[in-house]
């Protein structure tokens, strides 16, 4: 950041006067907005706390908060960010949690877990979605000679596209024969990865397992062992042989393919067509202390959001992310999914323009029936252990999810002209039903119950 900058702004503020904040020229009563910097269109708010440490993961959906950060955004803001890298998803839950961090990247499973009394709970709340999709399932060199036997192929003798699981089906029955329990990575209890690859397992007809009291890693009748292993740990632990396959976000599976060491099956787009993945969290007692702030953050990374989705700037957002200080992988593999392709064999590498969206199809806005689906995923495989009714869904993710913290920081955005009306949502918080599943199941937020027992695999309410 530039820090000049940074000091020039507040001391502009400063010298307006206090009688700007009460009702002075360019404010009017009870309005949180001060006047117009000269140089900039950005409505400055009257920040709370300017200095500000945010934590995440290295995969390349934290690029919202790079882009904010190395692109101004945040500075636009009058705010002073550093983003600091952390060693796993346990480790940011934690440090946000005890206020080491004013915000991150997390798992949108995470602070639904929080609220919802499955792990350590807090309360946690997000005015901000990350991305769509990003994430895929990559199996071993072995398991993948063995699966492709089973997946038909199209006219160019490829692979047909999206693959099921029930072509894992054999492969698990054979290790199985063996001796060899079937094991494979997802990076943390209540990932997305979790969820995703429990969902694409049981639509092949393979029980992923069930967690209970007394089995937390969740593989009571599992006929595949999975367990929790940290992103960037994903390939080599692959390559060791502990695990088979895994799923897990970006660079991490197109490294795999980069290393000759594993093969991507599937993406979490084929198995739910633009599904929720990483959110922005910070804790509900920060949001309240400092309102403006917490708004103004939301304002850079919808800026953010824009940014990458806008065409042509991908290419500039893969060289900020290969930095050490971000991702830190090679810009080759960054770039495999990051500029709309996604490599799967090695040479077999196909067009997917929707594998990472940062802002199109109204991305960035945290939906109830979003968070709703995390939910349902927590009451199927029991770890939420009793069944719950349908009102219980609603109002959990209501003190969880914060839309209106998202649309104040986007009325603004519109003032500006860095938002145009139409790219805020006209919602109550909730997408129409969809059945974009790779079983075909129509998901409908409103409807958890009904969603969870049409399930064959899975607990029943």
């Amino acid at each position: 950041m530039n820090i000049t900058k940074f000091i020039a702004v507040h001391c502009s503020l400063i010298a307006i006067g206090v009688s700007l904040w009460s009702c002075g020229p360019g404010q009017t009563q009870g309005s949180n907005e001060v006047q117009q910097t000269s140089d900039s269109k950005t409505i400055l708010l009257d920040i709370e706390k300017p200095q500000l440490t945010f934590g995440f993961i290295k995969l390349t959906d934290m690029a919202p908060l790079a882009i904010a950060k190395e692109l101004g955004y945040f500075e636009d803001e009058g705010l002073f960010v550093s983003v600091e890298a952390q060693s796993n998803w346990k480790n940011i839950l934690d440090r946000v949690i005890d206020g080491q961090l004013d915000g991150a990247h997390m798992l949108a499973g995470q602070p639904i877990a929080a609220g919802a009394g499955f792990g350590r709970q807090a309360e946690l709340v997000t005015p901000f979605s990350m991305d769509l999709n990003g994430n895929g399932i990559t199996v071993s060199n072995d398991v993948w000679s063995k699966m492709k036997p089973h997946i038909p192929t199209n006219s160019d003798g490829k692979p047909a596209h999206p693959i099921k699981a029930d072509a894992l089906a054999p492969v698990i029955k054979e290790y199985r024969e063996s001796g060899k329990a079937f094991k494979m990575g997802v990076v943390f209890p209540v990932s997305t990865h979790n969820y995703e690859i429990r969902y694409w397992l049981a639509a092949g007809g393979i029980n992923p397992g069930f967690y209970t009291a007394d089995n937390i890693q969740g593989q009571v009748d599992a006929d595949v062992l999975l367990s929790v292993t940290p992103p960037p740990q994903m390939p080599a632990t692959l390559e060791a042989g502990t695990i088979y396959g895994y799923c897990v976000g970006e660079p991490w599976n197109q490294q795999a393919v980069f290393k000759g060491i594993g093969v991507p099956v599937a993406t979490n787009h084929d198995i739910w067509q633009n599904n929720p993945e990483k959110v922005f969290v910070m804790t509900k007692s920060f949001v309240e202390q400092y309102p403006n702030t917490a708004i103004a953050v939301t304002k850079a990374l919808i800026r953010a959001g824009k940014w990458l989705d806008t065409p042509g700037n991908r290419p500039s957002a893969v060289g900020i992310l290969s930095k050490p200080e971000y991702v830190g992988a090679d810009s080759v593999v960054i770039a495999n999914s990051m500029t709309g392709t996604f490599e799967y064999e090695k040479g077999d590498k196909r067009p997917s323009p929707d594998f990472n969206v940062f802002f199109r199809y109204h991305a960035t806005y945290p939906f109830y029936s979003d968070g709703i689906w995390f939910l349902t995923q927590m009451r199927r495989w029991g770890q939420i252990p009793e069944s719950k009714p349908a009102d219980w869904y609603s109002q959990t993710i209501k003190d969880i999810y914060r839309p209106d913290i998202w649309m104040q920081a986007a009325e603004i955005l519109v003032k500006e002209g860095y938002l145009d009306a139409s790219e805020v949502p006209a919602t109550d918080g909730y997408k129409a039903p969809t059945a974009e599943f790779i079983d075909g199941i129509t998901y409908d937020g409103k409807d958890p119950i009904g969603y969870i027992n049409g399930f064959k695999i899975g607990n029943k309410d």
